[in-house]
């Protein structure tokens, strides 16, 4: 696929990528008073270092909805040409009348807002051998998918990746702030499955399969 240069938002600069400041003096402005903390995969959110408290609770909350086993998925869309990809374990059916599902991106996710632009995405479940296109996925400054095998959703063109159990797609039904994260309730279009039934989960921050 011929790779297009990002969209650029209203009222920015073209030439204000020049301007920003490296990666190393952001850090060196923010310190290190803050714990990174992983609760899904791909997905950090900071706690602040200078309250054990919060730190101590932070902890916890991850150890303990740590034990809640889920599937994993992909959710894909195309923004200004471009395929994008996001790993999420956090998805869910809300609805059958009308169909809607749900999704949940952080706030600090850089793949959302191109979702958001676009107003539409696939939602990919993962098969059990697929752990290492999940990392891919949730990785940063990486083509994502580079070498993946995918093909455009006949509703919406967004990514169905080959492999996948199932995929489901959708248009963006609404948005709603949570905290430190948003809920994507979707509408769904079109769906469709695979023969494979050997899911890959995520457990106690690890990937598992249905037969471990």
């Amino acid at each position: 696929m011929t790779r297009m240069t990002p969209e650029i938002p209203d009222g920015m600069r073209s030439d204000a990528r020049e301007t920003w400041p490296s990666p190393e003096l952001i850090d060196s402005w923010l310190g290190d008073s803050a714990f990174d903390f992983q609760l899904r995969p791909g997905e950090d959110i900071q706690v602040s270092s200078d309250d054990p408290a919060a730190v101590a609770a932070a902890r916890q909350f991850r150890d303990v909805l740590g034990r809640f086993a889920s599937g994993v998925t992909v959710v894909t869309s195309v923004s200004g040409g471009e395929p994008v990809g996001m790993t999420c374990q956090s998805f869910s059916s809300v609805s059958l009348d009308p169909p809607l599902v749900l999704f949940i991106p952080a706030k600090t996710s850089r793949a959302w807002p191109a979702i958001q632009r676009s107003g539409r995405f696939c939602v990919n479940f993962l098969a059990s051998e697929q752990a290492e296109l999940s990392n891919r996925m949730a990785s940063r400054g990486v083509d994502k998918f580079a070498g993946v095998d995918w093909a455009p959703a006949e509703s919406t063109g967004s990514p169905v990746l080959a492999g996948a159990l199932a995929h489901v797609d959708c248009t963006i039904h609404a948005v709603h702030e949570a905290g430190d994260h948003y809920v994507v309730i979707g509408r769904v279009l079109a769906m469709e499955s695979t023969d494979a039934d050997d899911p890959l989960l995520f457990f106690q921050g690890k990937y598992r399969s249905s037969d471990r």
